[in-house]
């Protein structure tokens, strides 16, 4: 009797994913994609000042003073308040193991949002004769690259739809609706990575004509199944 049971129910199992199987759609799945290069109009600096002392206190001293003067300099181009913070702050003990003196090390860095790229050079020379030594890092941004993502994405759409049509011609079938979509879509950003004190000369006059911006690739994929008919 169990038996006769369990093989009841195997049968019904078995006709009831045969069901299911045939209920569902034909398919094709396709990756569409869409690029785009843009100019950046904006950029992120992060800029600040590291200075050493075997007095903590003058370590630190010396360090707020060169930040006060980044911050001056600042507020003279017409930097909107808004668009800088401070993104960090450090004072720790460190020993130099050649000399075997003990020592403090002070360091606070500057992030910027420059919505105005014509006052990169400037502004860049400004902040290191105030007595910015550290360049954490450049990175270039466009303003509208919202817009240029949402043009994008319709573009990657449309690939994929195309190819999609072009298995379906080959195929003597019809495309259908899309039952599945996923975005695998990213933005790369142009950076200039760190730049250390000793990296830079006396005279802020090395970092003229230092502004290669490049440009931003802005990209989209999209997976995307569609109904064959």
């Amino acid at each position: 009797m169990k038996k006769l049971i369990m093989l009841c129910l195997t049968i019904v199992a078995t006709q009831t994913i045969s069901a299911q199987m045939q209920n569902q759609p034909n398919t094709i799945n396709v990756v569409g994609e869409g690029k785009m290069s843009v100019v950046p109009d904006q950029a992120i600096i992060t800029i600040g000042a590291e200075t050493k002392d075997k007095d903590s206190a003058k370590a630190k001293k010396t360090n707020d003073d060169i930040i006060a003067k980044v911050i001056s300099v600042l507020k003279k181009s017409g930097v909107n308040e808004k668009d800088y913070k401070t993104q960090q702050v450090s004072l720790y003990k460190t020993r130099d193991y050649n000399s075997k003196q003990d020592y403090f090390v002070a360091s606070q860095s500057i992030q910027i949002n420059l919505k105005d790229l014509s006052k990169y050079e400037s502004l860049m020379l400004s902040m290191i004769d105030a007595g910015a030594n550290n360049i954490n890092g450049v990175e270039f941004k466009s303003s509208k690259v919202a817009d240029y993502e949402t043009e994008i994405r319709k573009k990657a759409v449309d690939n994929a739809k195309k190819k999609a049509g072009d298995f379906a011609v080959a195929l003597n079938q019809k495309v259908g609706k899309a039952v599945m979509i996923s975005d695998n879509s990213q933005t790369v950003y142009p950076r200039m990575y760190a730049m250390k004190a000793q990296m830079m000369s006396d005279s802020a006059e090395s970092m003229q004509q230092t502004l290669a911006i490049g440009e931003i690739e802005i990209t989209a994929s999209v997976s995307i199944s569609f109904e064959l008919l």
